[in-house]
């Protein structure tokens, strides 16, 4: 853990969190905690656990043992949708798909929320989401389709509308994926410049280390429903856990 966050309270506790399917175990006493101003990226093989926990962490799945608490509530104990609705507005969610909506524009997709959660005027939801999508470099394309904008300017678009609410909370689900390197290390510029611009609380799923070692505070490498590793860049790399120095060589000879 780095030193700048053991003075604070977790924004996001895991504890004992256990998730199978049909018989099958997927995660198995996982804990984890991540604090202000942090960026925790989780890593780990396909079929490791990754987006299932994401999917714990949103509320999307119910775990069959353990719980979750963020920025103190207790999510794994609501037992009703509604409880998760003022929580969800202080949690950006990235889609691994960016999942605009197609037949709005850039600039309704980032306004959605606004003129769903806030009691802007319709002038101040034009600048407000003139700006947001200026954070992520994207000015100016407001009023193009979804359909117009490449992979790398999508993803861009929909991370502007998960930051649309100024959330605490941003999460990423495979914010690199079916990127080529040179748009993929253009996200990862993006999600370190919102965590050191707005000191937001990040998580990011993904199997990109270079992605990874670039936006993290830590790394938590899950390998068989557990975390095998949980620490820095460096830290990972200078391992000597079997399948830890397995992860970071196959990962090396990918990239």
């Amino acid at each position: 853990m780095n030193d700048h966050v053991t003075d604070k309270l977790p924004v996001i506790k895991i504890e004992g969190l256990k998730k199978g399917f049909d018989g099958q175990v997927v995660l198995e006493n996982v804990d984890l905690e991540v604090y202000e101003g942090e960026t925790v990226v989780i890593l780990g093989a396909s079929g490791s656990g990754k987006s299932v926990l994401m999917s714990l962490i949103v509320g999307l799945l119910k775990p069959d043992a353990g719980r979750i608490r963020i920025q103190g509530a207790e999510t794994t104990a609501f037992t009703d949708e509604r409880q998760w609705d003022p929580l969800r507005l202080k949690i950006g969610f990235l889609f691994q798909g960016s999942a605009l909506y197609d037949s709005m524009t850039v600039g309704e997709n980032v306004a959605f929320a606004l003129q769903q959660h806030s009691h802007l005027s319709e002038v101040e939801i034009r600048e407000t989401l003139k700006q947001k999508l200026a954070v992520v470099e994207m000015a100016g394309v407001e009023d193009m389709m979804p359909s117009e904008l490449s992979g790398g300017m999508q993803k861009r678009a929909a991370l502007a509308r998960a930051i649309a609410l100024d959330p605490p909370i941003v999460l990423y689900d495979e914010p690199t994926a079916g990127l080529d390197p040179i748009r993929g290390k253009h996200i990862a510029n993006l999600i370190l410049r919102l965590q050191r611009e707005l000191k937001v609380t990040s998580v990011v799923v993904t199997h990109d280390l270079i992605c990874a070692s670039a936006v993290a505070d830590r790394l938590a490498l899950l390998k068989g429903g557990k975390f095998a590793f949980v620490g820095t860049a460096s830290a990972l790399r200078q391992s000597d856990v079997p399948y830890v120095q397995e992860f970071v060589e196959a990962s090396t000879l990918q990239c």
